[in-house]
């Protein structure tokens, strides 16, 4: 074939391919529009920025095709109805944390947090790779939806109080915002337990209506402004030794996607999970040390407190496998792993950690010693 020829041949050969190749482009990224309403303010970036950072790696990864809005808590329904907006199809999804929704099934707590429950490795371990989230969405998809982890903020604090609290006495009457299963174990300590959503805190707070809340962590605890009328500031908040926030998609409209887009967004709220919990590891150390240089008097949790709500909450698990049938099969999963993950923990992990921390109360760490980092304290 002469030179000129091939050149025209090649050339025809291309454009054919290009012609052939846009079109099936086209089918494979079909234009996708969804409405996510969030639990959260925009004010609380990092926890609202967990389904804003979803629906950026999903619209980037599409070049626009997938197309996800976030709405605040607040623009479409109360950040206490997301999941209700996805069941009834004013949404097509929306992310929450599903032990916000105790009142329609315990069993529901069990995709976020459970007091004395797994803490954030241990939860994503039996999550993804346990079989928590397929015996998690057998119990949604009865329900309409769909589960995926998309965030977790860690073990949060314990709370903050108006006044001290220094054995379970001062728990009788205490009327306390804490969200989940966590309401009805520190019932049976006294608390009157209050379920408020993020953006009402405060100003309950301020007012007189609550004595104490629980919310997450130093970072979001010292934009909320809780040390300004509650200066005491407890830990460990047991309640939630890590907090998964999920997305909820619709199971008609999840079912109703390609499977490359399926992928994209499983992928999109994986990066999501990790992602919130290391900025939250990156901002907290910094917000605590504000809020007690500013004059929170940070207080550990009385042992007498911590037995007796773990007492209660076996207590309340064994009531729950009697009067819901969802509940057993999921807790029974999750126990069964935290079993095995604590002990591990106590091998390297927590020596480790508890060496290190020893270096850092002796003022011993490298940037201690070189004055660019904190010094040793309490």
């Amino acid at each position: 074939m002469k030179r000129r020829q091939f050149l025209r041949t090649s050339a025809l050969g291309a454009a054919g391919s290009a012609a052939l190749a846009a079109p099936a482009l086209a089918q494979s990224r079909p234009q996708v529009q969804w409405r996510c309403t969030s639990s959260f303010p925009q004010s609380l970036e990092t926890i609202y920025g967990g389904a804003a950072d979803v629906a950026r790696y999903v619209r980037e990864a599409t070049d626009g095709a997938f197309d996800i809005q976030v709405f605040a808590a607040g623009e479409i329904v109360p950040g206490l109805q997301a999941a209700d907006a996805v069941q009834n199809g004013t949404v097509q999804m929306c992310h929450t944390g599903t032990y916000y929704y105790v009142g329609k099934s315990p069993t529901w707590a069990l995709g976020a947090v459970i007091p004395f429950g797994l803490n954030y490795r241990g939860m994503n371990a039996w999550l993804y790779y346990g079989g928590g989230m397929e015996i998690l969405n057998e119990f949604f998809h009865a329900r309409d939806l769909h589960y995926l982890p998309a965030g977790n903020v860690g073990t949060t604090m314990g709370g903050w109080f108006r006044n001290e609290i220094t054995g379970l006495s001062d728990l009788d009457g205490l009327k306390m915002r804490i969200a989940g299963l966590a309401g009805r174990i520190v019932e049976r300590l006294g608390v009157v337990p209050q379920q408020i959503a993020g953006g009402d805190i405060y100003a309950a707070l301020e007012r007189g209506t609550i004595d104490a809340v629980e919310w997450i962590g130093p970072y979001d605890d010292e934009r909320l402004g809780f040390a300004d009328v509650a200066p005491y500031y407890y830990y460990p908040g047991w309640w939630e030794p890590s907090t998964v926030l999920n997305v909820f998609v619709s199971r008609a409209e999840w079912e109703g996607l390609p499977d490359s887009y399926r992928s994209l967004l499983e992928t999109a709220c994986r990066a999501a999970n990790s992602g919130m919990m290391a900025e939250y590891d990156y901002k907290n150390p910094a917000a605590l040390r504000t809020l007690v240089e500013g004059g929170a008097e940070l207080r550990a949790f009385p042992d007498e407190i911590l037995d007796a709500a773990y007492d209660a909450a076996l207590e309340l698990y064994g009531e729950l496998r009697e009067s819901d049938p969802d509940w057993g099969p999921i807790y029974d999963s999750m126990m069964a792993f935290q079993a095995e993950h604590f002990l591990w923990q106590q091998v390297a992990e927590s020596t480790f950690a508890g060496f290190m921390m020893d270096k850092q109360r002796a003022g011993a760490l490298p940037a201690q010693i070189s004055g660019a980092g904190s010094t040793g304290g309490e």
